[in-house]
């Protein structure tokens, strides 16, 4: 092989992909016998009541862009999380941080205060940590 892919989560399925695709002999080692990482579902906790295991991260842009482009059927939720608190309540983070804001109730404006600066310039930060390392 010219490559050996350790982990088949979607770093190294990606990984694995852009390899083969530039024409190089790829193995992917998967500890589990499940391939997928954090885009695998499963039965955790009750029978017939699937999980999604970490794949919050496909609400990732250049993550999503990239399976989008394999003509893969991605099912993605309206809402990419949700927390329960200790009184039984739910905060649902929205794709929005004006209505995951509105969700909040008092928290809602510090909320707006720190979120928005992010998502106004989430596509450069995410162009600048996904850049090749200047070395």
């Amino acid at each position: 092989h010219d490559a050996v892919v350790v982990g088949s989560g979607p770093n190294g399925l990606a990984a694995a992909i852009t390899l083969a695709e530039a024409g190089r002999s790829v193995a992917v080692l998967e500890a589990r016998a499940v391939a997928g990482g954090g885009l695998r579902t499963e039965e955790l906790l009750e029978h017939g009541f699937r999980h999604d295991v970490c794949s919050t991260i496909m609400a990732f842009p250049p993550l999503l862009d990239f399976f989008s482009s394999l003509k893969l059927d991605l099912v993605t939720p309206p809402a990419p999380l949700a927390h329960p608190l200790d009184d039984g309540t739910v905060v649902l983070a929205d794709r929005s941080v004006a209505q995951t804001a509105s969700r909040l109730r008092g928290d809602g404006p510090a909320y707006r205060r720190l979120m928005s600066p992010l998502a106004e310039k989430a596509r450069d930060l995410l162009a600048m940590v996904l850049r090749p390392p200047r070395l």
